[in-house]
């Protein structure tokens, strides 16, 4: 799966290895895509294309610490293109430019290339653009009420009839909204990725990183950026819909939205990046739908909360590898995780804690709080569908019951900051009551260790996150079993699965890479840091080409599968560098 990732935190793309833009949604990250090669099959449609005649060699790569990605074409000759694809962002007028457009620079290098300029736009979930209108410098794709305009200073007639031409000069394609540009293409385009190129490298310059593995977690942080839609704050799972966990399986979701579950490693890895003011608009979309809502909690939300979500299929797109269906909306957004309540509490807890936020949380906010601590006290030994969101059984799940538990031990946490001392004693006394029941009811002494649901055998890499969330002590028996009883038993070929029963699509055959990076930090946390430190490089090294992880890996073939790229994949390579890496100071003692 090696595809790049651009974007301006309003729309992102998707670039392969040939240069090829395959994935589009416009105007935003869950709309319909533009460009839907990615999902066609064997169709030959959805894409943006730069075809150079004679084709000999293609070199691809990001700049250095940008969301830009440079694609080198070389023909049999020795002629050479450069295509540059970016979206634009950068300060404009005292606030941020990110309008939904994206631009392809098309530079000769060498010799006198020949290339054609293929643009197939699709709408409607795979549907053929219906209607063209051709302008003196620009193409309108029209679909009913919806207009993408290509505005351009290449020849017009070459672009709409696919002919090929020999390039003389840089030439600009501008994929957005309907509107014309005010200046000259070519300066507007050369600005607009100089300005872009600055910014990303001031963002970049600011972040706090480990010593160890430092272009590993820029490249995780930024693209971790890509998936945060600025306007709400939100920060989406991944960037595509329907690429299967594993090949041939119907295991096929729709990534484009926001999981409250992620709240916690999202900005547990903000926080550890010093990207506060990233971190802070996420805290306030979280907790935007928590306060908001009074009967449970949808565990998933668009990037614009509330949004309808039904899910349904599409008859017009073939499938990733022609693995279909392909899906829009996610049934998840109906189902009961109570997870969700001590996901959203963990991660608002740091704005009680954070003295760096503009805002930070006060009386007010944590009363809207204890509203989801209620839920919690109350739901924590009630079935649910879990953090895997199993679609046709529930049960206590183990994690639920533990996510419960945090929601009330971090509202004890909180009210000691605030000094209240009575909802302190409150919820602290709910905490170790649930703790209690919870550990009594998951602890399988013949396997040695908490299982994945309250009186169930079987085993769920979830409960590594134990130690993390500060329910029992790295030191403790019982979470060293755990670990143990994973490792042997959950391990495929170094990779460790999320479970191994079948569930409601059969037995999983490819490993959730986030339980990987929890089993890493859970190794770390009880002494076996060589293991961990060795493990982490082996998952780094899975990483495709421009850097980015989707969301499952293959144990025996160490293909990427699932939805791309995986925010909570990411998230794990900055939380589980930043824990095994040497310190600065540490680092240049040694060297």
């Amino acid at each position: 799966m090696d595809l790049a990732l651009i974007g301006n935190c309003q729309t992102a793309a998707l670039v392969d290895r040939r240069g090829r833009i395959v994935w589009w949604c416009f105007p935003r990250f869950d709309s319909d895509p533009v460009f839907s090669r990615l999902l066609a099959g064997d169709e030959e449609k959805g894409f943006c294309e730069v075809a150079l005649a004679d084709l000999v060699e293609v070199k691809t790569q990001y700049l250095r610490n940008t969301a830009v990605v440079e694609t080198i074409l070389t023909d049999a000759r020795g002629g050479q293109v450069r295509v540059v694809d970016f979206a634009p962002r950068f300060d404009l007028y005292g606030r941020i430019y990110r309008a939904p457009q994206i631009v392809r620079r098309i530079e000769p290098v060498a010799g006198l290339p020949r290339i054609t300029i293929k643009v197939r736009p699709t709408c409607n979930y795979g549907e053929r653009v219906g209607e063209v209108s051709i302008g003196s410098h620009h193409i309108r794709y029209i679909s009913g009420g919806a207009v993408v305009r290509l505005t351009t200073d290449a020849p017009i007639s070459y672009i709409a009839a696919e002919t090929s031409f020999p390039l003389y000069r840089t030439i600009n394609l501008v994929f957005g909204q309907d509107e014309s540009l005010r200046d000259a293409i070519d300066d507007t385009c050369r600005e607009f990725l100089d300005r872009t190129c600055d910014h990303w490298r001031e963002w970049t310059r600011r972040l706090s990183v480990p010593f160890e593995w430092q272009s590993a977690v820029v490249r995780a942080a930024i693209t971790l950026r890509l998936c945060a839609y600025e306007d709400t704050g939100g920060i989406v799972a991944a960037h595509t819909t329907s690429i299967p966990e594993a090949p041939g399986t119907s295991r096929n979701w729709d990534y484009r939205y926001c999981w409250l579950r992620d709240a916690f490693f999202v900005v547990q890895a903000l926080n550890r990046l010093g990207a506060t003011q990233m971190m802070e608009s996420y805290i306030h979309y979280f907790t935007t739908i928590a306060t908001h809502e009074t009967g449970a909690l949808q565990p998933v939300h668009g990037v614009v909360p509330f949004t309808s979500l039904d899910e349904r299929t599409t008859p017009a797109l073939k499938g990733y590898l022609g693995y279909g269906p392909v899906r829009i909306g996610n049934q998840a957004a109906e189902q009961i995780q109570h997870d969700s309540y001590g996901s959203v509490v963990l991660g608002a807890a740091q704005m009680f804690v954070d003295e760096r936020l503009t805002h930070m949380g006060d009386n007010t906010l944590f009363a809207e709080l204890e509203t989801l601590g209620e839920k919690a006290w109350k739901v924590a030994f009630e079935p649910d569908a879990g953090i895997w969101e199993y679609r046709g059984s529930t049960r206590v799940h183990t994690y639920s019951a533990a996510l419960c538990w945090a929601a009330c031990d971090r509202l004890a946490r909180i009210a000691h900051v605030l000094d209240l001392a009575e909802r302190q004693r409150l919820w602290a006394s709910r905490a170790e009551v649930i703790r209690e029941r919870l550990l009594a009811g998951a602890w399988d002494e013949k396997r040695g260790a908490l299982t994945a649901a309250i009186g169930s055998p079987d085993l769920d890499a979830s409960v590594l996150l134990f130690a993390e969330l500060g329910l029992l002590a790295p030191e403790d028996p019982r979470f060293r079993g755990t670990c143990e009883t994973i490792g042997r038993e959950l391990m495929r070929n170094g990779r460790i699965m999320r479970y191994a029963v079948p569930d409601d699509f059969g037995a999983p055959e490819t490993a959730f890479l986030a339980c990987n990076f929890w089993y890493i930090d859970a190794l770390a946390q009880i002494g076996r840091r060589d293991e961990a430190r060795a493990m982490f490089e082996s998952v780094l090294a899975r990483r495709n080409h421009f850097g980015l992880l989707s969301e499952d890996i293959h144990p025996e073939t160490g293909e990427l599968w699932g939805n791309f790229p995986q925010a909570y994949s990411m998230a794990g390579i900055i939380n589980t560098a930043t824990r095994l890496s040497s310190s600065w100071e540490d680092a240049w003692l040694r060297a």
